[in-house]
């Protein structure tokens, strides 16, 4: 069995997808959302989490910057494999990415390299699309490194941004990409049959 640690800052819907895909729908896989970790005790992925039966870890600043065997004890607690973020809003600190190196990926809800960088994240993204007349959005799973939104391109998924959108429907647009795409790219990267180049990019 590999073993995944969500790591999310709010609401959770990639979280609970994912969990939905490994544990329910398709258990076969031999893939487990293990364990599901947020900054902020708030953030309602803990209480999908909950539902679910997924154990849940709540990191605050310190020891996750400033001690690293605090939060790495964690992980090898749960005998975590790989980690995903999805909408943490925290960059990974060098010392994690180099524990699990290519193992961290990340789902950034625009076409990257645009429209990311601190900050952008959520509405602020679809926001900014539209406001520069953009034609297109989507999203792109990653890599992780040491820079926001930055590492290697796995896959890309593309959306119209008709000339009536909002934020709003922008978003529902966005979410049903990551609804039917992520968990299969999850599912790619961590059996390793992604081949030596990034996928094409689906419109």
């Amino acid at each position: 069995m590999k073993k995944i640690a969500v790591l999310a800052s709010g609401s959770g819907s990639n979280a609970q997808n994912l969990v939905q895909y490994f544990h329910f729908d398709h258990p076969e896989k031999e893939i487990a959302i293990s364990l599901i970790i947020s900054n902020r005790s708030d953030a309602y992925v803990l209480e999908r989490a909950r539902k679910l039966n997924v154990p849940t870890y709540i990191t605050d600043y310190h020891s996750f910057y400033n001690t690293p065997s605090t939060f790495l004890k964690v992980l090898s607690d749960y005998d975590i494999d790989f980690l995903v973020l999805a909408g943490f809003l925290w960059l990974a600190p060098p010392y994690l990415i180099k524990a699990y190196p290519g193992q961290i990926i990340n789902i950034h809800p625009a076409l990257l390299p645009a429209y990311g960088g601190k900050g952008m994240y959520g509405m602020f993204v679809h926001k900014a699309v539209i406001a520069n007349g953009e034609k297109e959005s989507g999203i792109t799973i990653h890599l992780v490194d040491e820079e926001y939104d930055h590492g290697n391109i796995l896959f890309q998924a593309h959306c119209r941004v008709d000339e009536n959108e909002t934020p709003d429907s922008l978003a529902q647009k966005i979410r049903l990409l990551e609804q039917g795409y992520f968990p299969k790219i999850v599912e790619a990267w961590v059996n390793g049959t992604f081949p030596q180049q990034p996928l094409q990019s689906l419109r």
